[in-house]
């Protein structure tokens, strides 16, 4: 607290104005608890010290400088950057160090290191149980639920029989090298996801993420696939640090490639022009920082060369160069999808299957059938994390349309071209069998008490979100001291900043405010069109959210408000509910206030 106490006062002294205005000391202690000070935008300091700052406001107790003097320290070096010299161009470890250095110096380098290491240090241990693993997961809130969602995508729900609502099923159902890439591949996107140049982050990252599914596909086996998974996808960890930590080189780099399908030795070349070392080495420097063991290690660097024409064996000895192949024939997938559309998108497809299928001792036309299915769970993670991509960005190609089929002859040179959508449309029975199945699910478990209260708003959250296609779900929870129902979670892209925003006050509900008044009342309501009720609306909702359309379903118990789901989509008149969704999505509203209710 001494140090978050310091942050505090660095920030309103760069500031000159209070970080929080907030008289009553209950009141702030909550907001600490659940918001995150930030340091206002229009402040003008480097990004250096607004991330000394921004550390040491951490909400996260293991996130802050662990001591003063961690903190002294990274202000001295911020005070004296001429110690902080500018890599060499000749000198590669120069270059790591600069790059360990300014990752040090940012508030989210510390975190995503330490999870990392904790991650991989309990999935690569051989005497580590499931609880354990379960255990570790749970400590982080953020991790958790995008877990949940992502493991309940078609891909896994349908191997599970149905919706997965605990960490520990997930965990048993993914197995340790699943979770451990997923969790991976979650922590890679949460610490890049505040930057002005998100766009192309996002592109990177699904590039890095497509790359390690079409290894996993393309792998013979389990095991394989979950190795290959995490090879293909570190492949690409130098062009995201540098995407990430040094934006105007990445610039340069991409200005020296002549063309978007540049190959894999052009961009080495460009980025040792540009910051003297290779995007590989790079790469490789800061995963044995992270602790990453040898064999991935191994495999994350791309071999160089011409492709093999015959098929790189599987035997123990040469198992590390399968997987580094491996790895780089699916960036190379990869990068065809990005670098085109339609037909010239399918013909690049298929001559990078060609050229890698006979050394991975593949059919060029399964490696097309991996691509399609890629893009399949590709976008379904996606939609999953909440990551959305703009109309017309080159990483849409992703996500979207696919050339899936060849000629009935292997090796003819005609390509017979299937255009279709990657992203299934979810219709009203498919909503209704998802709510159906997940009350089913929730009744048993307030039965049987086999889920905790967290785990079942989880559960029903997801559900809710996925089921009506939503941009954000928020649940709130009444405050005891005050009666005011508070934003305490959130489902969908910037829902943790909607669900902040939440603060409905039932006493209100004769001064006009329309969510007081539901919720006093207890009464459901659809807002097809907000417009023509915005007046009623409380004032933070319309500064803070507003919504075009939205659904609200209290949680009353013995008369009381106790909470609130929320749920909006961003057009109007999107939301459209039969009878029978609406019985449905009511009788998991019922179910969870019973299980909250059991509680106290």
């Amino acid at each position: 607290m001494d140090v978050f106490a310091a942050g505090v006062l660095l920030g309103e002294l760069l500031a000159g104005a209070p970080l929080m205005r907030e008289t009553d000391p209950y009141r702030a202690v909550q907001r600490v608890q659940t918001e995150d000070l930030l340091l206002p935008e229009h402040v003008n300091v480097d990004q250096v010290l607004r991330g000394i700052v921004q550390r040491a406001l951490a909400r996260q107790v293991g996130t802050r400088y662990d001591s003063a003097r961690s903190m002294h320290s990274a202000l001295a070096s911020w005070l004296k950057p001429a110690d902080e010299t500018s890599p060499d161009a000749g000198d590669n470890d120069a270059t790591l160090q600069f790059l360990l250095r300014r990752m040090r110096h940012k508030t989210d380098f510390p975190a995503l290191s330490t999870s990392v290491m904790r991650i991989q240090r309990v999935t690569s241990s051989d005497s580590e149980s499931v609880k354990t693993l379960t255990d570790e997961i749970l400590k982080d809130v953020a991790l958790t639920n995008k877990l949940l969602r992502m493991v309940n995508t078609v891909h896994f729900a349908t191997a599970a029989g149905g919706g997965v609502s605990t960490v520990s099923r997930a965990v048993a159902l993914v197995g340790f090298a699943g979770i451990r890439n997923m969790a991976l591949s979650v922590l890679l996107l949460e610490h890049m996801g505040d930057k002005a140049h998100v766009a192309l982050l996002k592109e990177e990252f699904l590039r890095a993420l497509m790359a390690g599914m079409l290894a996993e596909e393309l792998s013979p086996g389990a095991r394989e696939g979950e190795e290959a998974f995490l090879g293909a996808m570190f492949q690409n960890l130098g062009r995201l640090l540098t995407e990430y930590y040094f934006q105007e080189e990445a610039v340069q780099i991409r200005a020296q490639l002549a063309q978007p399908a540049a190959t894999h030795a052009t961009r080495e070349a460009a980025s040792r022009c540009v910051l003297g070392i290779g995007f590989d080495d790079l790469g490789a420097g800061v995963a044995k920082a992270w602790g990453l063991p040898d064999n991935l290690m191994r495999s994350l660097r791309p071999p160089e060369g011409e492709v093999p024409t015959r098929n790189v064996e599987r035997g123990s000895d040469r198992g590390v160069e399968r997987l580094r192949w491996l790895g780089r024939g699916a960036n190379a997938l990869a990068d065809a999808l990005l670098v085109a559309d339609g037909v010239d998108q399918a013909r690049e497809v298929a001559r990078v299957a060609e050229a890698y299928g006979p050394a991975l001792g593949v059919a060029p036309r399964d490696i097309m059938g991996a691509s399609q299915r890629s893009r399949v769970r590709l976008a379904q993670l996606a939609q999953a994390m909440g990551l959305q991509v703009a109309p017309g960005a080159a990483a849409r190609r992703l996500l979207e349309e696919t050339a899936v089929a060849m000629a009935d002859n292997p090796g003819a040179h005609d390509k017979t071209l299937v255009m279709r959508p990657a992203v299934p449309v979810v219709d009203a029975a498919g909503r209704r069998a998802l709510l159906a199945s997940a009350l089913d699910e929730v009744r048993g478990a307030v039965a049987a008490r086999s889920l905790s209260p967290s785990e079942l708003l989880s559960l029903v959250l997801d559900t809710i979100h996925r089921a009506l296609e939503l941009r954000c779900v928020v649940f709130c929870q009444r405050e005891p001291r005050t009666g005011h129902l508070l934003g305490r979670v959130g489902v969908g892209p910037g829902a943790d900043e909607v669900s902040a925003a939440f603060r409905v006050e039932p006493a209100k509900a004769s001064g006009g405010d329309l969510f007081a008044a539901l919720c006093a009342k207890g009464a459901d309501l659809l807002i097809s069109d907000a417009a023509p009720v915005a007046a009623k609306l409380p004032a933070w909702y319309r500064q803070r959210v507003n919504a075009p359309t939205m659904l609200l379903l209290p949680l009353m118990l013995r008369g009381a408000p106790i909470g609130l789901i929320y749920a909006d989509k961003a057009k109007a008149g999107s939301i459209v509910l039969g009878e029978a969704e609406l019985t449905l999505l009511r009788g998991l509203r019922d179910q969870l206030t019973a299980a909250l209710g059991k509680t106290g």
